[in-house]
């Protein structure tokens, strides 16, 4: 099957000429209905506009229309929707692209990919990783998305770093609506959204809101989703100015299935099963210290096998968005836009915990008549309770060639870590015992200017120059309640390039120097082991022809990196892994799309990404149990984990009717390693998954709009694996490997009904 997937992808890069879709940026905006008066409403979110890069700008990027994100939107999580884009890989602990998700471009994970709200900071302060499970539905709300691969302009936020996703909500509709959209599918999945909008309200006022649920039993056992999600917005247009309001609120509780399945389990024989077995049971601190968790590793399905077994094992987290927008337009050639957030989240995981030691959580052992009991079964929860605020700005100056952009911004982060003990099943600690409470500051300052030139009929330069100031002081971590850090940050960033642009034909070259601070589990190293920032070189170097019947493009790119954090398998002063710096390492890379319409009813689309991601005088460093300590291995050069290289993507679209679309969206991602040094005994084989999507569009003359879609995901019904991890040690003189791996749902289907009045 992979055969013939790559077959048809070659197919359709050599029809198109190794071709590229390179689409319009569409925030949907609908003037079909307004008076010329009303034409010269404020209409335009600038807000999008200043942030996002232009069809001039010698960057790599990728463009949604609402209509494109809307026609994939069938209850599926965001790295779902986005999973054909060139060089993304996503994922699903539960399975089935509902509840948590992941994503990564260009093999950069989550937390070095910036995500922006209209233009407003999204990515977690301290994690720096990106949760959309904290949006349930955020995708009904989206009238454009903007992908950047690559380090981007500054205007995309200060932590961009590899990759950025900007999202757009600000859409102006003129006409009242209303809209209806039900998804069933595999799983007892339900996906319920009532969306409704005033249109123009007294020539100057417009209102839209969403409300919507979500739920799941998920494909891996007991990894249910509840997800619920409103989003409220309002605005004011003028002539020359727009206020706009915006409120996104999201709850989520689902059952954790972060642990993923042994591969001794998944993979192995009864003799590598019982050999995992032995060596994770009988010591306290455990994976398997019951009955229960015995019979749950050796009697449930090995592609749905989920290691937890409390019934309320779960994360609760509600999270509020509040914005507000000013933008006014001074001239036709001066802009600005002013706005504001405050984000509000709160919220904890609960886990039960076998056998747990009392010293672990700070207490002394508690006596029963003469009996000492210094351990016991608990259940405890981590509570997370954060306000995060701040705001951007922008001015922009556009006329005869020239285009330049000053612009900034400021945010603070105050969060609360706590841990407290709900209950013991042998008593000797206290009713909600806190055992342990680490509040965390972090504040971020950038400013940019970006200057962008003509120069003669062809030709433009960019030149783009950002500050980044950045304070952290975190005071205390769960396990290392005593190390506090206070640390500062100050990087320059600078970026440059030039476009071409005659008729259908596009190229340009680019540079980008980024930096990027450690997140909050590298701090936990020690005082000993603190981790320097990531440094980015980044070169872009892009040609593309784009004509009405096809496009096409190729992008080459070489990403070298310093001091770049991996994991190495080095423990910190507590005994944990943690990620260390690197001194050298790189990802060098062709991208290619494109697409063919050759007849009104055929389209053929396609993608992918052939690179080379190394990390260079690489050191493992591995647990040995025989003897104490650590055992190292040095390797001069090996591939960078979870780095496939190969990723490709490929679409084949039928149109027989105006009222029915056929298509068959594929994906392929190659082989990759757990960790860095590239043993056959530590990889993600390489998978092809199909789907075929129908889309039917009946015409109802008292519904303005009605559409049903059927998709059927993984249409072969192949076993694989998306994501996993490892470690490894010493133990009865022989080196012992434990892989965990994340197997996503087979065939499995979602049927959905959409109406709009």
């Amino acid at each position: 099957m992979k055969i013939l997937f790559l077959f048809f992808l070659c197919t359709v890069l050599a029809a198109a000429g190794y071709s590229q879709i390179i689409r319009a940026d569409s925030a949907a905006i609908d003037t079909s209905h307004l008076s010329a008066k009303h034409l010269t409403l404020f209409l335009e979110p600038v807000e999008v506009i200043a942030i996002r890069a232009g069809d001039k700008s010698p960057f790599t990027k990728t463009n949604f229309s609402g209509a494109e994100i809307a026609k994939n939107n069938t209850g599926q999580d965001l790295p779902f929707i986005l999973s054909q884009t060139p060089s993304v890989v996503s994922n699903s602990d539960a399975g089935n692209g509902v509840g948590y998700t992941g994503i990564s471009i260009r093999g950069t994970d989550a937390t070095r990919i910036n995500m922006t709200l209209n233009g407003l900071p999204y990515n977690d302060a301290e994690s720096q990783s990106i949760y959309f499970v904290d949006l349930p539905d955020f995708a009904s709300s989206v009238s454009s998305i903007q992908i950047q691969r690559g380090v981007g302009t500054s205007s995309n936020g200060a932590g961009a770093f590899g990759a950025s996703i900007n999202f757009s909500t600000n859409e102006f509709r003129a006409d009242p609506y209303a809209a209806f959209n039900n998804s069933f599918g595999s799983f007892n999945t339900w996906k319920n959204t009532l969306k409704a909008g005033t249109g123009l309200i007294g020539k100057h006022f417009t209102a839209d809101m969403r409300l919507s649920r979500i739920s799941s039993n998920g494909f891996i056992d007991r990894a249910s989703s509840d997800l619920k999600s409103a989003y409220f917005s309002a605005a004011w247009l003028g002539e020359r100015t727009s206020v706009r309001f915006n409120l996104l609120t999201g709850a989520e509780k689902t059952y954790q299935a972060w642990n993923g399945v042994p591969e001794a389990k998944l993979y192995g024989n009864q003799t590598a099963l019982n050999e995992h077995y032995s060596n994770n049971s009988g010591y306290p601190g455990a994976l398997y210290n019951s009955v229960q968790d015995s019979l749950n590793l050796y009697q449930s399905n090995p592609r749905t096998y989920n290691y937890f077994t409390y019934k309320n094992q779960t994360d609760n987290y509600k999270q509020d968005h509040y914005q507000l927008f000013l933008n006014h337009r001074f001239a036709d050639f001066l802009s600005a836009n002013l706005a504001a957030f405050l984000t509000r989240g709160k919220g904890y995981y609960e886990e039960y915990k076998n056998d747990a030691a009392y010293t672990d959580y700070g207490l002394p052992d508690y006596t029963i008549g003469d009996t000492s009991i210094s351990s016991g079964n608990l259940i405890r929860q981590k509570w997370l309770d954060n306000f995060f605020y701040g705001g951007i700005f922008s001015l922009q100056y556009k006329k005869q060639g020239t285009e330049l952009t000053l612009g900034g911004g400021w945010d603070q982060y105050d969060g609360k870590h706590y841990g407290n003990i709900i209950w013991s099943e042998r008593g000797g600690i206290p009713d909600n015992f806190q055992y342990y409470h680490e509040p965390a500051r972090k504040t971020d300052f950038n400013i940019y200017a970006k200057w962008q030139q003509e120069l003669g009929h062809y030709f433009s330069s960019f030149a783009d120059l950002q500050f980044h100031h950045i304070n952290y002081r975190i005071d205390g971590f769960d396990d290392n309640p005593s190390l506090k850090i206070s640390n500062r940050y100050d990087f320059l960033n600078p970026k440059a390039g030039i476009a071409y642009n005659r008729g259908p034909w596009q190229g340009y070259f680019s540079y980008a120097l980024a930096r990027h601070e450690p997140n909050r589990d590298d701090f936990e190293a020690g005082l000993t082991q603190q981790p320097k920032p990531e440094t980015l070189h980044d070169f872009e170097l892009g040609l593309a022809k784009r004509l009405p019947h096809y496009n096409w493009g190729i992008t080459g790119y070489y990403m070298l990196y310093h001091d770049q954090l991996v994991l190495t398998g080095k423990i910190n002063d507590v005994g944990s892994y943690t990620r260390t710096n690197t001194p050298r390492s790189y990802r060098l890379g062709i991208e290619f799309q494109g697409a063919v319409k050759p007849a009104k009813w055929f389209q053929l689309s396609g993608n992918v990404t052939l690179s080379r991601n190394k990390v260079l005088n690489y050191t493992e460093y591995i647990d040995d149990y025989d003897n104490g300590g650590q055992k190292t291995n040095t390797y001069k050069q090996t591939d960078i984990a979870l780095s496939p290289d190969i990723i490709a993507a490929a679409n084949l679209s039928f149109y027989p009717d105006s009222r029915i679309e056929i298509s068959f969206p594929a994906k392929y991602v190659g082989t990759s390693f757990l960790d860095n040094d590239q043993s056959d005994q530590k990889k993600i084989s390489g998978y092809y998954v199909q789907q075929m999507r129908l889309i039917y569009t009946p015409k109802i003359k008292s519904i303005r709009e009605m559409n049903i879609a059927f998709q059927l995901n993984n249409l072969f019904n192949k076993r694989y694996e998306a994501n996993g991890y490892t470690y490894g040690y010493y133990t009865g003189g022989k080196l012992v490997n434990e892989n965990f791996l994340f197997p996503q749902a087979g065939r499995n289907f979602m049927l959905s009904l959409n109406i709009r009045i």
